[in-house]
This record gives C-alpha cells, structure tokens and sequence, in this order.
C-alpha cells in the first residue's frame, strides 16, 4: 500500500444550471459530496487543488458559476496495487480498444485515483485526453474503446447510443441440478439458449442492483456453450446495459456467475483475493468506425481454457 496518494490528472463536475441555493462553489462542493469534510475541501482551496477549466484557482469565496466545469484532484490516504497490466490491442489517431484485467477499475473512485485504466493509459501513452467511451465493472475483465480526442469523442458514444456496437461475454457458473441431468459433457453439439428480460433498478446498498416487478429495461442473450462437471460455460450478449445486467440475468436462471461478491449475497468488504476474479470477460467488441468507416473486430481469449475444455 502506497500512503497519501493524489490522483495526476484531474476529476471534474459540472455546476448545475439551475442550482440556485449555493452562492460558492465551496457550498456546491459540500453538497455534492458529503463524504469529504468541509475542512478537507477548504485545505484544497488553500492549497491550489481546485480550478476552473483555465487552470483559474478557485478559493473559498468563489461565487458559483452556473454550467461551467470545476476541476479537482481525488486524494485517497492509501491506494491499493492491481497487480495485473493492461493490454492495448488497436491503437490509432482517435481511439484505442484495450483490454482491461479483472480488479482494475476503469475510472477514478473509491480507494483508487491512479490505480484505474485511464491513468494508467494516460501515464503509458502521454494523452491526457483518454477517455473511456462505455463502461465496465471493475470485477470483470475484457476489452474496452476509449475515445482519444475530444474531437472523435461523441461519434463514438454514439454508436453505444445507436445500438450500432456488438458486445459479446463469455462467463462461467455452476449449473442447476435440472440442468446438470439434461446435459452431457463437453461442448454441446446445440447451446441451449435464453432470452431474459425483466426490470432492473437500482438496489441497497446503492452499488448493487435488483430485479423488480415492472416494465422490462434491460435484455440479454445467453447461450450454454459447454459443461464441465458442474460448471457451465456461457454466452452471454447484451442487448442493452444496464449496470450489473449479466450478472443479475445469470442469477434469474438460479446460475449466479463464480466468485460474484455482490450476486446473489453480498459479501462483507474485505481486500481484493486476486486468486478468486469474477469469471466474467468481455471477449468481443465489433463495430464500423464512424470516422472512417472502417470494420474494427476486436477478440480475445476467453473463459474456455479455464474449464481445459479442447476446441
């Protein structure tokens, strides 16, 4: 464990337009984020370590400035290592598709300022304007699109707007006893398949999330590819993304995926068991560049091996 770490590049929020009961933006800042002291965010002040997109320090007196952009610099008292290094698979002048290991979170937050994908890409590279263009949990490892310039940056969100990007997973979990009957082992000459849809919302905690009565907001595609004793290995496509979808789609079918800490139980905080990841990976992401057209087809090793099953 490293002490006293700041983050190199900084985080930033945007004021709101309609704000109206905080004349300072120290007031915002208190409001905003109860978790950090009124006295940590006044040394900050003093300190420098807050500032306008100009690099314009802000201090404790600053009136608030509706919708502009207030930059501030995460500190955390210790940062946990990730001992496991990204891979950059495609890289040009615009973008760039990574894959990103189990553990590593992919932004700024919580116990991590540097320890994330995008600073370690940005000390890597020297590109202070990386940044990533979807999501991915910090538990599940797999390849990644991070937009390079700003420039580039809507024209790739757009095609996760449009529904114009194919994403593929592969995961591991132990199947039901029904199905263990059912099955033999081995590849399966014809995957057995399901189509889930159902409601998700947001749970508590907060960072988990939970299946709910309601409309259908979330859709996924999950094949059974092959089985090994107990354990199953899957498909899994999501058709939209919300937040911890697949992992709450394997858990409907009575299927949670190995070494989930949040599904079905959440299990009490503790230290990262580098030994034990989430056996879920992102494996495939294809889509049509929209700058220059181009087909981009990225596929990666996925959770095959680890059931030693032969191709």
């Amino acid at each position: 464990m490293n002490q006293t770490v700041r983050a190199v590049h900084p985080s930033w929020v945007v004021l709101p337009q309609q704000q109206t009961d905080k004349p300072t933006v120290l007031a915002f800042l208190l409001a905003r984020f109860p978790a950090i002291s009124e006295t940590t965010w006044r040394q900050r002040l003093q300190q420098g370590k807050v500032h306008w997109q100009d690099g314009e320090r802000i201090n404790e007196l600053t009136p608030y400035r509706p919708a502009q952009r207030v930059y501030y610099y995460r500190e955390v008292a210790s940062e946990p290592h990730i001992p496991f290094q990204e891979q950059i698979l495609y890289q040009d002048s615009q973008s760039l598709l990574v894959f990103k290991p189990h553990f590593l979170p992919v932004t700024p937050g919580g116990h991590f300022v540097n320890e994330c994908l995008v600073a370690r890409l940005r000390a890597r590279t020297g590109i202070d304007t990386i940044v990533p263009v979807h999501r991915l949990d910090r538990d599940t490892a797999g390849v990644m699109l991070l937009s390079v310039s700003a420039a580039s940056r809507d024209a790739y969100h757009g095609l996760f707007r449009n529904g114009q990007i194919h994403k593929r997973y592969q995961a591991l979990a132990r199947l039901t006893p029904a199905i263990q009957q059912q099955l033999p082992q081995g590849w399966l000459s014809t995957p057995r398949c399901w189509t889930v849809k159902n409601r998700i919302e947001r749970g508590q905690p907060g960072f988990t999330m939970r299946i709910v009565d309601g409309v259908p907001n979330s859709h996924s595609e999950i094949r059974l590819l092959a089985v090994k004793a107990d354990i199953g290995l899957f498909e899994l496509q999501p058709i939209t993304g919300k937040t911890h979808q697949l992992r709450l789609h394997m858990l409907s079918l009575g299927m949670p995926l190995l070494n989930d800490r949040y599904y079905p139980e959440l299990q009490p905080l503790q230290a990262d068991d580098f030994s034990r990841p989430l056996k879920l990976v992102a494996c495939e992401l294809s889509y049509r560049d929209p700058l220059n057209g181009e087909l981009r087809h990225i596929d990666c090793e996925g959770l095959a091996a680890e059931l030693a099953l032969d191709s």
